[in-house]
């Protein structure tokens, strides 16, 4: 049985915990305010809350859940919109009326879950952080404009906050319901009485962490699968610093990277670069370890490793075995591993003051978007010398790309121009890219060229951008 609670209700189900839970929401408890629109978790319409008990801390994320399985909210609370209705509007559906931010009214719920979302964080209670809370939702009809004001109301709600555990604010200013004060309790009762679910068995036949790319591709077949869920498991949790090196759970969500204490120490830029990944809800639920395994050959964090030569460890559950992320694709979609290995961990050695580190990514939308080519590229220097240099690419091959020429070329040479230009001309001969929906062969040769010329520019502001892009 699958057992957590929905909205103010404890519930539990015998349906297979492969079944999505925006299916159960809707066609099993009939809450119909979570919208069908997608199905792949782009548009925003099935938004819900999910909340959980993290040391110690009641913590919120949106989900989109039509990529949900039940397996990964056993012992949660599923928020839906009914969740936070209260005698009248609420205060964040009062602002969306107020600002005229809604239309056909489909799009709705899920801009207002995210925003109930924001509200439930510890983020700073500014407009910019409440937009970038509904940066997964997309309207068709209204206008950003308006629902952009929308979130300047809902940022000014949550001025006086003052270090008040979210849940317990919004409570008590009757931001959403009062139920929210007293979640955390139930959360540790509802742990008393639930076991994980999911565990590996011999029958297993699929291990799924977010789920956001199992089931945009097999979303039927997921349902009855034998699955073992990962996304919990308190053993591939947690970012960490080990050393000179860092610690990353095989479980580790887009966004534990972005938050974790050890990455916005080591690399300050890597949060930009992490909201070009997707959005809000699907970084809450993707895990590294499955972009990686994914193996889809322009995987943005795939690429950024690359470059970070990341080590991965794999496990069987009974022995396990390390394996540099650049020996682990073997062909398109081909893995150095075994059906029964996770990834249980990926390790790899933190900067010092030399070593500087830079992603690019082109798509055609700036967020929300899959690559045409995304590169990365991890410099040591000294002095104008550059002594060691990582550059990985994707969009160019059959899988994720270590430029190992081009990196071998650079390592030992004095920093210019020409040392660039001639660095992105070999790059042309380690790469096979094809043309398809994202680029021609030509544009996307001509893409990465670019790309490794920004690395330069970034890292290295005293070059001359008319030299390296004439």
């Amino acid at each position: 049985m699958i057992k957590f609670i929905l909205n103010d209700r404890e519930v539990s189900t015998a349906l297979p915990p492969g079944t999505v839970l925006l299916d159960y929401i809707r066609y099993e408890k009939n809450l119909t305010g979570t919208k069908i629109g997608c199905r792949e978790g782009d548009c925003g319409a099935c938004t819900v809350l999910v909340g959980d008990s993290c040391h110690d801390r009641l913590r919120y994320r949106s989900f989109t859940s039509c990529l949900t399985p039940l397996g990964n909210v056993q012992g949660k609370h599923v928020v839906t919109v009914e969740g936070i209705n209260t005698e009248g509007l609420n205060p964040i559906q009062q602002a969306m009326v107020d600002e005229s931010a809604t239309q056909c009214g489909f799009c709705t719920p899920g801009f207002v879950m995210s925003l109930a979302g924001f509200c439930l964080s510890d983020k700073l209670p500014t407009q910019q952080n409440a937009i970038a809370a509904i940066d997964g939702n997309i309207c068709r009809c209204t206008g950003y404009k308006s629902i952009e004001r929308a979130t300047a109301r809902v940022a000014q709600l949550l001025e006086d906050r003052n270090g008040t555990e979210p849940a317990e604010f919004v409570a008590q200013q009757q931001i959403l319901p009062r139920y929210f004060a007293s979640i955390q309790e139930r959360l540790h009762a509802l742990a008393a009485t639930t076991s994980p679910n999911g565990h590996a068995s011999p029958q297993t036949v699929q291990r799924v962490g977010g789920g956001t790319d199992l089931y945009v591709q097999k979303h039927t077949e997921m349902v009855e699968t034998a699955n073992h869920f990962l996304l919990y498991n308190p053993d591939l949790q947690g970012v960490t610093r080990e050393g000179n090196r860092c610690v990353i759970g095989g479980a580790a969500t887009v966004t534990d990277l972005a938050e974790s204490a050890v990455m916005q120490e080591f690399f300050p830029e890597f949060r930009p670069y992490l909201r070009l990944v997707s959005s809000t809800p699907i970084r809450n639920m993707a895990t590294v370890a499955g972009n990686f395994v994914n193996a889809s050959p322009i995987g943005d964090l795939t690429i950024m490793f690359l470059a970070l030569d990341a080590t991965l460890t794999l496990s069987d559950g009974h022995t396990s075995r390390e394996i540099p992320l650049r020996q682990f694709y073997q062909g398109y979609k081909l893995l150095a591993k075994t059906p029964n290995e996770t990834i249980a961990s990926i390790r790899f050695a933190l900067p010092d003051e030399r070593t500087q580190f830079n992603f690019e990514k082109v798509s055609k939308r700036t967020h929300l978007d899959i690559a045409s080519v995304n590169s990365a590229c991890c410099l040591s220097t000294r002095g104008d010398l550059i002594t060691a240099a990582s550059v990985s690419a994707g969009g160019v091959g059959p899988t994720p790309m270590f430029l190992a020429k081009t990196s071998a070329f650079l390592t030992g040479k004095a920093i210019s121009e020409e040392l660039v230009q001639e660095a992105a001309e070999l790059a042309q001969t380690e790469i096979s890219p094809i043309s398809d929906a994202r680029g021609t062969e030509t544009y996307k040769r001509l893409l990465l060229s670019q790309l490794l010329k920004a690395h330069f520019l970034t890292l290295f502001p005293h070059l001359s951008p008319q030299e390296l892009l004439q």
